[in-house]
């Protein structure tokens, strides 16, 4: 039976971009998307709102005009990575290459994408708010389950930080899973949990004062990463790593609203053993575009919690 490549392709196409949503850590972050213009491509328009004060009312003149700004800020996406694979049609037949192939891309995604498209968000996230210094919104030094602590006290005091800057909608906290298990073992069982949707699956997770705590693992929480090309020696493994001189993140929390996050798979293109010109096998190209920003006036909105002291001369690449 003859494949149909094409319709496989928009098939992986259609299921790896919702797996993406679904299973990253910081999926939630794409329901902003919602927002921007997307017409293909790399380009992407973001609108950016501006509204005026209020003024007194005169029972003469009646109201003082006031002003709202709508523009759109064109970005570029500039995450564009992709691999390619190839399976040998030795190992497989027509009838089990879509199990097959579906298998190998899936295990893809979720051992390397999904990882790297977290690291990459919270650390562009990171590196923004330290650049940014707004007064009493970076917290150094502090590690989880040392001597007179408190992550109750480290994690409210976040979120206190958040709602006088005058965010009081919906919160979010990224956080390592060594801080939740000090919040766990501090709240004796009166941890509460909450329901939490991201990719249209609703989840129960860990919340405090009704802001849910997202568990996002070690190795994704660091304040800037090193993105590997995959074909520069030392490099060919591809992926990421930390950055030379970043630092750990804790916890960082931050309204749903702040973040605007886009992931987009590129048309997947499947070649068939008689089409692939360079060798007898299934060959299979995997592109994906993602990127995340937050406006100017929205960066006053994060809090973070850096394990490490903080340095004492610039740099945090």
């Amino acid at each position: 039976m003859a494949i149909n490549a094409l319709a496989t392709a928009t098939l992986f196409q259609n299921t790896l971009d919702r797996a993406a949503i679904q299973d990253a850590a910081t999926g939630w972050m794409d329901g902003n998307a919602g927002q921007v213009i997307y017409n293909g491509g790399a380009e992407v328009k973001i609108p950016k709102m501006t509204v005026q004060g209020m003024g007194d009312y005169d029972r003469d003149t009646g109201y003082v005009q006031g002003g709202v700004t709508l523009t759109y800020e064109t970005r570029t996406m500039t995450q564009d990575r992709g691999r390619k694979f190839q399976l040998d049609p030795m190992d497989i037949n027509e009838n089990n290459f879509i199990t097959t192939a579906a298998a190998v891309m899936t295990e893809f995604q979720r051992m390397y994408v999904i990882p790297e498209i977290d690291a990459y968000r919270l650390s562009k996230i990171a590196t923004e708010t330290i650049t940014a210094n707004k007064t009493g919104m970076v917290a150094y030094g502090y590690t989880p389950g040392a001597a007179s602590t408190s992550a109750l006290r480290e994690l409210k005091e976040g979120i206190k930080a958040v709602r006088e800057m005058g965010y009081n909608g919906s919160l979010v906290v990224h956080a390592t899973p060594d801080f939740i298990l000090e919040l766990e073992l501090e709240l004796a069982g009166k941890i509460t949990a909450v329901t939490f949707s991201k990719g249209g699956i609703n989840t129960q997770v860990p919340s405090v004062d009704g802001v849910p705590l997202i568990s996002t693992p070690a190795n994704r929480m660091y304040t800037a990463i090193t993105i590997y090309d995959g074909k520069t020696s030392g490099q060919t493994a591809g992926g990421y790593a930390k950055g030379t001189s970043a630092l750990n993140i804790n916890f960082m929390v931050l309204p749903m609203t702040t973040p605007i996050a886009i992931t987009k798979q590129d048309i997947m293109r499947i070649f068939d053993p008689t089409i692939n010109q360079k060798l007898n096998a299934w060959q299979m190209d995997y592109r994906r575009f993602h990127d995340i920003w937050v406006l100017d006036n929205k960066l006053d909105s994060i809090y973070l919690s850096i394990k490490d002291a903080k340095p004492t001369e610039g740099g945090n690449s």
